[in-house]
Order: structure tokens, then C-alpha cells, then sequence
């Protein structure tokens, strides 16, 4: 069942796409529902998603499809027929409003990597906006990287690692890990030996071995953003 907020997102989004063909821009969305940063806006849509309410067309930031409603809601939209006719195709896509690539959300921004400092320490200092492309469904976090562990990874010192917040991982993934509770770091995620071990990506450092107890994964990298200046 979805909350009141989902359910207004979801008529408002279904509106727009029978109105003109294109879905709302993040800023129209938290306009039209009133909320105080797209953050907002964004965990609505990703609630959407992972019920199967809406989906994410490939390769368009701003480019949302119903394919599920609510009983009460009216038919979900159906895509129109794609012509045979080359030109028939042709006026379609002159006719279509473009579609912007550029939204941008905001999401929480916790602070530096840093020894000694849970990620739960650093909840709420300020936020990060992020092109809405750069980030798929679930729960996103923004951390600033400090070091060089990861720069064979293409990872340096001052970047923003964007994080999808979730507590499992594979091997393999680059992990957000909290050791003993105590210390967050970003490293390679490996098993072996009903052990733990985080791998840097640079020679100069040693893998870390631990007890599974020892680390809980706290998210895994989704992207990057880097400064230049």
C-alpha cells in the first residue's frame, strides 16, 4: 500500500505523461507536492520503483514510466505504437517535447572518511546536489574521500564517493565499511577463509583481514564526484 505522499507523486507523474508525453522535472515534483528539497523527492521515486509502480528509461535523466497503479488511479499509460513509416517516426520525435537532462538532487553529504568517525556520527552536516543520472534506485549518502588507498580504483583524495546505502554486498563490490564500530573506510569487499578481508587499491597498503563480526557494510559505491580546481 503506498503512503499519501507516493500516492500524489505517483497521479502527478501519470498527469503529466497524459498530458504532454514528458514526465515532470525533480523541481516541478517538489513543488507540486510541497516538499522542502528533491532529497524528498527522490526517496518517493525510489519507494515507486522498487514496488514496480514506476520505472527509470535507460540513458534520460528526466524520462519516468508508470507501469503500475493504484486501484483507484485510471489505467496506467500505454506507450504509443512505434510507426513502420520512417517519417511517421521522424515527425513523432520532432513533435516531442525535449527532455531535460540536467535535474539535480540533493543528497545527505556525512563528511570525510575518517578514522575513528561512524558513518551514523556524521548523519545531517549538510547536503550534496548530484545529477539525478549518476544515481539509481534505493538510498543514496555522499562521502568525502580522504587518502590514496583507492587511486588504482580511479579513486583520489577530495572526491565525493556516492554511496546506494544498503548492508549487503558482493565480493568484489567497494564497499562502505564500519570496523568494530568504530572505523569507516572504502575498500574492495573479499571472503575467503570464513573471513573478511578489505582490499585497498594501491600497492603501498596492506589488505585488512577481520572476523565477519568485526565489519558491517554500511553501502556500496554507486558513482563519483570530483572537483576540479
Amino acid at each position: 500500500m503506498l503512503t499519501r505522499k507516493q500516492n500524489e507523486l505517483l497521479r502527478f507523474i501519470q498527469a503529466r505523461l497524459e498530458e504532454n508525453g514528458v514526465s515532470p522535472s525533480f523541481e516541478e515534483m517538489k513543488e507540486a507536492l510541497d516538499l522542502k528539497s528533491k532529497s524528498g523527492v527522490h526517496r518517493l521515486i525510489s519507494a515507486l520503483e522498487e514496488r514496480g509502480f514506476i520505472r527509470r528509461l535507460p540513458n534520460r535523466a528526466r524520462a519516468l514510466e508508470v507501469i503500475r497503479a493504484p486501484e483507484d488511479l485510471a489505467t496506467t499509460r500505454k506507450p504509443a505504437p512505434v510507426a513502420a513509416n520512417s517519417n511517421a517516426v521522424g515527425a513523432a520525435t520532432r513533435s516531442a517535447p525535449p527532455v531535460a537532462a540536467n535535474d539535480v538532487i540533493e543528497i545527505p553529504l556525512h563528511g570525510r572518511i575518517a578514522a575513528g568517525v561512524p558513518i551514523e556520527a556524521l548523519e545531517g552536516q549538510s547536503m550534496l546536489p548530484v545529477p539525478a543520472a549518476l544515481l539509481g534506485a534505493g538510498e543514496h549518502y555522499a562521502l568525502e574521500v580522504s587518502g590514496d588507498s583507492m587511486v588504482d580504483a580511479g579513486i583520489f583524495d577530495g572526491d565525493f564517493a556516492l554511496v546506494r546505502r544498503t548492508d549487503t554486498a558482493r565480493d568484489g563490490e567497494i564497499v562502505v565499511a564500519l570496523v568494530r564500530g568504530e572505523e569507516a573506510t572504502l575498500k574492495y569487499l573479499r571472503r575467503e577463509n570464513n573471513m573478511v578481508r578489505l582490499d585497498p587499491a594501491n600497492s603501498a597498503y596492506e589488505p585488512q583481514i577481520y572476523h565477519p563480526g568485526e565489519v558491517v557494510v554500511q553501502g556500496k559505491l554507486a558513482g563519483l564526484l570530483r572537483r576540479y580546481n
